[in-house]
């Protein structure tokens, strides 16, 4: 069974709950979205037909919860190794809380910590969790998003809608 550790606002623990009751409920827990660049490029996946929420839109490099005690840059990287087939090093930079009511009448409410890594490996993606993948400059991501939100998960969207800032300081510093 995989749970997910339940916070307040603060991101104090409150308990753990199995993961599809926490997305069926909307109760507030602990996530991370990865960020890998290179050269002024983002790397981008898209999400396997096989997920249970948000299958087939295009998201950032990975992102997941991390469990019990075990810290933002190692679920990081274990995550970028599970889904992408890659090792990198993620640091957090910031982090913001968000509501999404997702297909499948699940609704995402995470406390969403935002972790950035600048590596070129050879990718090797895990075909359960993605479908394609892809390098994407910058501004090419931001303004397709404008044009094409129903292409891209919820949170990238509030992502770049209202961090892009925050996200920019640290890909262009």
């Amino acid at each position: 069974m995989e749970t997910v550790v339940l916070v307040n606002e603060q991101d104090e623990v409150l308990g753990l709950m199995e993961k599809m009751e926490a997305h069926r409920k909307g109760i507030l827990h602990r996530a991370f979205s990865v960020f890998i660049h290179h050269n002024g490029k983002v790397l981008l996946q898209q999400r396997s037909l096989n997920k249970y929420h948000s299958a087939g839109l295009w998201t950032n490099t990975c992102c997941s919860h991390p469990r019990i005690n075990e810290s933002l840059t190692d679920a990081g990287s274990r995550r970028l190794m599970e889904e992408m087939g890659i090792s990198c090093t993620v640091k957090p930079h910031f982090h913001f809380i968000y509501r999404a009511q997702l297909d499948s009448g699940l609704i995402e409410n995470e406390l969403d910590y935002i972790l950035f890594g600048s590596c070129k490996e050879i990718i090797s993606p895990n075909p359960d969790e993605v479908m394609d993948y892809k390098w994407m400059d910058w501004n090419e991501l931001t303004e397709d998003i404008a044009r094409h939100p129903e292409r891209y998960t919820s949170w990238l969207q509030i992502l770049i809608s209202d961090y892009r800032q925050n996200i920019e300081e640290i890909l262009f510093p």
